[in-house]
C-alpha cells in the first residue's frame, strides 16, 4: 500500500513523457528509401529537431530526385528551404483537398524563425480547376511549381506528412552566395599626373640643343635666357657680345665657342676638334722649346 502514493505521483510525468516524444520525423521517413536524401538533410540542418519539438504540423517531403537539385546548397540556405516545408497546421490528404475559396496561405517554420522578409516565409496552395493542388511560394509573383502527390503517413492531428514533386524555393534564396562586390573607384591622384607631365614637356625641350637651334632665325625666348658666351671665356677684357649683336647669317653666334648649347651638333663637333687639336700642337711647340733650351 505504501508503494500506491509513490506510483501515483509519478504517474502525470509518465503519461507526459510519451505525448512530448510522440513522434520522430526520420523515424518516420526512414520507412521510405526514396527519401533518404530529404530524411538526411534535415538531420545535417537541424530542423529534424525542430519538427520533432512541435505539435500539429506538416512536413512536405521530397524524394531524392527532385531533392537532387536543392542538395548542394550551403548548410544555411538549406535550413531555410527545409523549414519552408515545415507547415504550422495539420493537413492530410481530405484537408488539402478541401480548401476554403479552393486557396490557402500556409505560415511555415521559415516564418517563425525571424529571417523571412517580403513573405517568403509563407506557402501558397491552391487547389487547380484540374483537380491538381498546387504549391508555391507566397512571394508576390511566384509561381506554383511543386504539386500534391500522396499521403506519406500521419498521425491525426498532430503530425503529417505529405509528399510533393519538387523543392520550392522562394525569389532571393536560390543560392547562398554573397552579394557581388561593387567596382572600387578609380584613385583620384591619377588626374593630377596629366598637368605634371604637361609641366614637364617645356622643361625637356628648353635643355634639348637641337630643338631650339634647328628652326630658329632669331635668338628665342630659352635662348635669351642661356648662359652667355663670355662668362665661360677668360677674362681678357675684351667686351662681352650679346648674342643679338653678334649673331651671323646663318642664326649662329659669331665667335661662339665650342661648347655653345644652341649651336647644331655637327659643328660643335668640329670646333671641338679643331680646339683640341691647336691645343695639343701648342704643347709639343713648347715641349720642344723647352727641350732646346736646356740642351
Amino acid at each position: 500500500m505504501a508503494g500506491q502514493p509513490t506510483l501515483l505521483l509519478f504517474l502525470p510525468f509518465l503519461l507526459l513523457f510519451p505525448l512530448a516524444a510522440s513522434h520522430n520525423i526520420t523515424t518516420m521517413l526512414a520507412k521510405f528509401s526514396d527519401f533518404s536524401t530529404f530524411s538526411d538533410l534535415l538531420t545535417r540542418t537541424q530542423v529534424a529537431s525542430d519538427i520533432n519539438s512541435r505539435k500539429t504540423i506538416t512536413v512536405l517531403a521530397v524524394n531524392n530526385d527532385a531533392m537532387s537539385s536543392a542538395s548542394g546548397q550551403p548548410t544555411d540556405a538549406l535550413k531555410k528551404i527545409l523549414s519552408l516545408h515545415v507547415v504550422l497546421d495539420y493537413y492530410d490528404g481530405d484537408k488539402i483537398h478541401k480548401l476554403p475559396n479552393r486557396s490557402a496561405i500556409l505560415t511555415t517554420l521559415f516564418q517563425s524563425s525571424g529571417v523571412a522578409s517580403d513573405r517568403s516565409g509563407f506557402l501558397n496552395v491552391t487547389d487547380m480547376d484540374d483537380g491538381q493542388v498546387s504549391l508555391g511560394s507566397a512571394v508576390p509573383g511566384s509561381s506554383l511549381d511543386a504539386n500534391f502527390v500522396k499521403v506519406l503517413e500521419t498521425q491525426p492531428y498532430n503530425i503529417s506528412v505529405l509528399q510533393i514533386s519538387s523543392v520550392i524555393v522562394p525569389p532571393g534564396l536560390s543560392d547562398g552566395a554573397a552579394p557581388k562586390a561593387s567596382p572600387a573607384p578609380s584613385k583620384s591622384a591619377a588626374p593630377s599626373l596629366a598637368p605634371s607631365g604637361a609641366a614637364a614637356s617645356p622643361a625637356s625641350n628648353a635643355t634639348s640643343p637641337s630643338a631650339d637651334s634647328s628652326n630658329a632665325t632669331s635668338p628665342s625666348a630659352d635662348s635669351s635666357n642661356a648662359t652667355s658666351p663670355s662668362a665661360d671665356s677668360p677674362t681678357s677684357g675684351a667686351p662681352a657680345t650679346s648674342p643679338a649683336e653678334a649673331m651671323a647669317v646663318d642664326g649662329t653666334p659669331a665667335g661662339a665657342p665650342s661648347d655653345v648649347a644652341d649651336g647644331p651638333a655637327g659643328d660643335s663637333s668640329a670646333a671641338d676638334g679643331l680646339t683640341v687639336g691647336g691645343g695639343a700642337a701648342a704643347a709639343m711647340g713648347f715641349a720642344l722649346l723647352g727641350c732646346l733650351w736646356m740642351s
